[in-house]
């Protein structure tokens, strides 16, 4: 799965730590969500896509292998 979750951290101007503290988790989660190394829950999608104001899919993007 990819994600624009950098890019999404770039047009709303937050650090990792600002959206940690927003979403309710670590830096290093954020950091390790964005690296494509864990797919976060449903639930933390959701938490993502309502602090950014955009659809999950916006975010979070299904391979073909997925």
């Amino acid at each position: 799965m990819q994600n624009t979750l950098k890019i999404q951290r770039a047009i709303k101007n937050v650090t990792q730590a600002e959206l940690a503290d927003a979403i309710g988790v670590s830096r290093q989660s954020i950091n390790t969500i964005e690296k494509g190394k864990f797919v976060p829950s449903t639930m933390l999608a959701l938490k993502f896509a309502r602090f950014f104001e955009v659809p999950v899919e916006k975010i979070f993007i299904l391979d073909e292998d997925d």
